[in-house]
């Protein structure tokens, strides 16, 4: 009779690279990244989203948005304030609503904001993987996604349903 054979699975292999810490530069910039970062997301919170849709950002002191004013169109920033103020308030749906792009720009700044927090603080090269990930990937999808939404706040504000 043959010798019985078992076969096991082997466990997934991971090789493990060690990790050395940064230096003292790159954790600088990092600590300003998270920094720059974070007085966006505070000033969106001093700012009350405007119920229109479009003109939070008049409470920086800016001008009104001339695109607006002189054609009717949202232009394809519109909204972006709006959209930020109501991310940092928790609205996320409200966000999304009023400047798809603002709320996918407002959630990258906040992941941002921690994952350079995270390498300032530890020293720890947490992005490297994104190197592995080429541009094409996620860069012209975000553009046509941009687009989209600037299709979309032209839309709603055609319709007169640009608000919160």
């Amino acid at each position: 009779m043959a010798p019985r054979v078992t076969v096991s699975t082997p466990s997934i292999y991971s090789p493990r690279y060690p990790v050395t810490a940064l230096d003292a530069g790159p954790r600088a910039g990092a600590a300003v990244v998270a920094l720059a970062c974070a007085v966006v997301l505070i000033i969106a919170t001093m700012l009350p989203p405007s119920p229109a849709g479009v003109g939070t950002h008049t409470g920086l002191g800016f001008q009104r948005c001339e695109f607006l004013d002189r054609t009717g169109l949202p232009c394809p920033s519109c909204g972006m304030t709006t959209s930020f103020s109501l991310f940092v308030r928790g609205r996320m749906l409200g966000s999304f609503y009023v400047q798809p792009m603002g709320f996918v720009l407002a959630v990258a700044t906040a992941a941002s904001f921690w994952i350079a927090l995270y390498i300032a603080v530890t020293g720890r090269p947490a992005l490297r993987l994104m190197r592995l990930v080429p541009g094409r990937y996620y860069l012209i999808p975000l553009m046509f996604f941009g687009v989209a939404a600037w299709g979309w706040k032209i839309f709603i504000h055609l319709k007169g349903i640009d608000g919160w």
